[in-house]
């Protein structure tokens, strides 16, 4: 039996594109194996782009296969494999060099290389592409959630950001294959599902009349699902009748991830972000009266070109009033290629060091803050397994609808299933519980 190994850098979408990869291999009779422990005829690395450090690391992952097994098909697939394919084929023992596109196509080219051993370079202008790439994962081995990708792609050019460039232009999925590939969901077992994409919020900018909340409403009316989720939205892209979605969905849960990037006016125009502190502000209110208690997290960019103490302590200022329920802070780090880099004012590593420190308490406060309102509650909780680093200690963890972590005592035939959780003691990272019931049996048996 012939073997594949796979390594995945990046986001979300990376991971859903290497399982989809894996699906094609595992039909043509391909055993998976770790990229690590074993040796493969096959090595597939997924690559990512969005930083400097992505391209290294990449490099260092594709060399580590090649000495793992320099006979095998060594093929690379991703982001900075879009990008700079030809820097990828100079690492000698590469073989294949396939973009964010055509990946249904890597099984007949593994043959031909075999044939051949001749590498090839299969990228093509991922600018040109407008079609969605179709591709279904049935399953995702131990997970609760399922990630379900209906959008690629993305048309906003922030200057800080080479995604465009790497993914192309924003393309949507299908409804109709989106709303069939969740009834599978459902019935593989899976109670909620994650909408994802590289511009989520983006989904039917591409289409004539019909729009994210269109999705929404079809997904709603899905028998046996029981939570929606939206792994990222834009702020502007939240509009009336999302809201009303917002407000009257019963399967919608009540967190958003809404990236801000930056708490100042000035910084928001050199990103060129479609937005101002003002209009950030007033949506967070506009979607708290929708769903209150809704949970809302989101990234921030530190040291961005031409950031003052004045701006930075502006936008630490908006971060506090909205009351982020959880924020993910980066650095400003500089993207070759991007306008971003080429900006003269470049904030000082040790100034970023200290703001992103500071921030961090921020959103730890503000996490512990968001979980305090909720103590004495009773939450819905899908449990993903034991607690880490407390295994066999008899001690769940799983998610809220509304992205409070839980820990509780529970046993393992509860994980996957829809439990209520009473919250007892509030903490920034994860909150203890206690188990007050378990809503039903038929579900998906979760690999523990």
């Amino acid at each position: 039996m012939p073997s594949v190994a796979f390594y995945t850098l990046g986001c979300k979408v990376n991971f859903y594109d290497t399982e989809a990869i894996w699906q094609l291999f595992k039909n043509e009779g391909y055993e998976q194996v770790d990229f690590d422990e074993q040796t493969a005829d096959v090595y597939l690395i997924n690559t990512c782009t969005v930083t400097n450090t992505g391209d290294k690391k990449s490099r260092q992952i594709i060399r580590r296969a090649i000495r793992r097994n320099p006979d095998a098909i060594v093929a690379v697939t991703g982001c900075y494999a879009q990008t700079s394919p030809a820097e990828i084929l100079d690492i000698p023992g590469v073989d294949l060099v396939i973009g964010t596109q055509d990946r249904d196509k890597i099984l007949p080219y593994v043959n031909e290389i075999q044939e051949s051993r001749q590498p090839v370079n299969a990228v093509r202008n991922i600018m040109k592409t407008r079609v969605f790439e179709e591709m279904d994962v049935p399953d995702f081995a131990d997970r609760t959630r399922a990630f379900l990708k209906i959008q690629d792609g993305c048309n906003n050019f922030c200057t800080f950001c080479i995604i465009p460039w790497s993914r192309g232009l924003s393309r949507s999925r299908e409804a109709n294959s989106i709303v069939q590939q969740a009834h599978q969901l459902v019935q593989a077992g899976y109670k909620e599902i994650v909408l994802t994409g590289i511009h989520t919020g983006g989904y039917g900018d591409d289409m004539d009349n019909y729009d994210l909340t269109d999705l929404l409403w079809d997904l709603d009316k899905v028998e046996g699902l029981e939570r929606i989720r939206i792994s990222s939205i834009e702020a502007s892209q939240i509009d009336d009748r999302m809201l009303d979605v917002i407000k009257r969905s019963d399967k919608l849960v009540r967190h958003f991830h809404i990236p801000l990037q930056a708490g100042d006016d000035t910084v928001l125009k050199r990103m060129r972000r479609k937005y101002t502190t003002e209009e950030f502000y007033n949506k967070m209110l506009r979607i708290r009266e929708a769903m209150p208690d809704v949970a809302i997290t989101t990234d921030v960019i530190v040291g961005f070109p031409g950031e003052t103490d004045e701006m930075y302590r502006n936008g630490y200022e908006l971060m506090r009033k909205i009351g982020f329920s959880e924020m993910h802070v980066f650095p400003y780090s500089k993207r070759t290629g991007t306008p971003a880099a080429r900006m003269e004012d470049q904030v000082d590593d040790e100034i970023k060091n200290a703001r992103v420190h500071e921030l961090i308490e921020l959103s730890e406060q503000m996490q512990l803050e968001y979980a305090e309102k909720f103590v004495g509650q009773v939450l819905e909780v899908i449990p993903e397994g034991e607690a880490k680093g407390r295994e066999g200690s008899g001690k769940l963890h799983g998610y809220s609808d509304n992205y409070i972590q839980l820990v509780f005592d529970g046993t393992p035939d509860m994980v996957g299933k829809v439990c209520r959780v009473k919250l007892t003691e509030a903490g920034a990272n994860e909150s203890q519980g206690t188990l007050v019931r378990v809503l039903e049996e038929n579900v998906k048996p979760a690999a523990m």
